[in-house]
């Protein structure tokens, strides 16, 4: 055979075969497609033509063929007043049972409870040994203390529109958060044996202060 001709062949022969590679891959990557975003749809097409050949007893099911029927799920809010304190830790586990009456009529669900300020924070701790809220008031105090050196803006903060203790509470306040969520079931709070909610005020005075508290479960 001519080398030119051999050549032709050769060349071909390999345009054939990336043809039929290149068809490859991408049948495998639309049938890979079709399997990750359509999972169900997959499910139907391959066990179809077994559905008249076997009873549907015998058929695969679907994932999410399965599900658990319950019942109808509902929402409850509410917005209360905490008692004014100054700065401290201080557990309301009670004053929350007490203000947030919905929480006995939920079989299953999740409490939110939602403090609308900026100096001054919720958080679940220890709910026995109360010399655990006065370390972590002192312990908070270390992390962010006050400033009395500084006004006017050469001292620790820039911000101490309303005194020294200002900048502080906002920053402790950034650290331990301004909510907490909590389970619920069979019309209690599902705390641990030594948990506790606590409110925790970074203000030198006494604040006035407004918790939203929403519930969404189960009603019993």
């Amino acid at each position: 055979m001519p080398p030119s001709t051999l050549d032709t062949s050769k060349h071909q022969s390999a345009t054939r075969s990336s043809s039929t590679i290149s068809l490859r891959d991408t049948l495998l990557l639309v049938i890979f497609l079709l399997v990750a975003f359509f999972p169900s749809l997959f499910h139907l097409l391959w066990t179809f033509p077994l559905s008249f050949l076997l009873p549907s007893s015998y058929l695969p099911k679907s994932p999410s063929s399965t599900s658990h029927k319950s019942g109808t799920m509902s929402w409850s809010q509410t917005t209360f007043t905490l008692p004014s304190k100054s700065r401290g830790s201080y557990l309301i586990t009670d004053t929350i049972v007490d203000q947030v009456p919905a929480i006995k009529d939920y079989k299953v669900g999740l409490v939110n409870l939602f403090i609308q300020h900026t100096s001054c924070a919720l958080s679940l701790n220890e709910n026995w040994d109360e010399d655990v809220r006065a370390d972590m008031s002192d312990a908070l105090d270390r992390i962010a203390p006050e400033d009395r050196k500084g006004r006017g803006g050469n001292g620790l903060y820039r911000h101490d529109a309303e005194g020294p203790d200002d900048m502080p509470a906002h920053i402790k306040s950034a650290l331990i958060g301004a909510s907490v969520t909590i389970p619920i079931s069979n019309g209690r709070l599902a705390t641990g044996t030594w948990q506790g909610i606590w409110y925790l005020e970074f203000r030198a005075t006494k604040h006035s202060r407004k918790v939203v508290a929403t519930i969404q479960g189960e009603k019993a």
